[in-house]
């Protein structure tokens, strides 16, 4: 019996491991009449990259945002999709789970989310709908916005003002907390899922595994 629930759970998790994969290759084009032309550039140049597979793919249905979690802060993974700093709350996992994007690509919707909005969050695990708490404007020194929580939290950053002219002189903060404490173990379809690759950067977070001085530094690319 114990041998028949092993291979029964290994091929379980082969399944959603091959429809998170599959749902990656799904490149489409997305909306960009938002998008600066210079962002449209950069995301061009990496649709005849390979990629890793990402570690979720982000919803927010009124926005009609949909876009792949990617591991690493490399050039090249940051002009391709959203960006989740390495640390202890991983996509889909209690803590608070920090993810950025430029404001002048695929984040620049966040310009019109509001208090209650939904966000859905797919890994290999399952998938997860978060409230929209608050979102609230910071200085770009402080890096509390992602310091550990005790329930499971996403934080979305990305720079402030949104049309600013230049390196945007702050940040731009969306808080979501998971809705009603419900986690779902099977994730969506993945014909439902289009991720096309985006340009973004990536956040600071405040962890016992992470330094201040590797913060700072992480926070100096949110500047376009």
């Amino acid at each position: 019996m114990f041998h028949i629930d092993v291979a029964t759970s290994t091929r379980h998790d082969l399944q959603r491991f091959a429809a998170l994969k599959a749902a990656a290759a799904q490149v489409g084009t997305p909306d960009q009449s938002l998008w600066s032309p210079n962002r449209i550039d950069a995301w061009r140049k990496t649709l005849n990259d390979s990629a890793p597979v990402p570690l979720a793919v982000l919803r927010i249905p009124k926005i009609r945002l949909e876009v792949p979690v990617l591991p690493g802060t490399d050039d090249r993974t940051l002009d391709r999709a959203l960006g989740h700093i390495d640390g202890p709350a991983k996509p889909r996992t209690d803590g608070n789970s920090g993810i950025a994007g430029h404001r002048d690509g695929f984040f620049r919707g966040l310009k019109d989310i509001t208090p209650g909005d939904v966000i859905e969050l797919d890994t290999i695990e399952g998938s997860d709908s978060y409230r929209v708490e608050r979102t609230w404007i910071v200085n770009p020194e402080d890096i509390s916005v992602l310091d550990p929580t005790s329930t499971r939290a996403l934080t979305l950053v990305t720079c402030y003002p949104f049309y600013f002219v230049g390196s945007a002189p702050q940040r731009f903060i969306v808080r979501a907390v998971l809705m009603g404490g419900k986690v779902s173990s099977s994730p969506r379809p993945a014909e439902r899922v289009s991720w096309p690759p985006v340009t973004v950067f990536w956040p600071p977070h405040v962890s016992s595994m992470v330094s201040r001085k590797e913060m700072e530094k992480v926070y100096v690319t949110l500047h376009d």
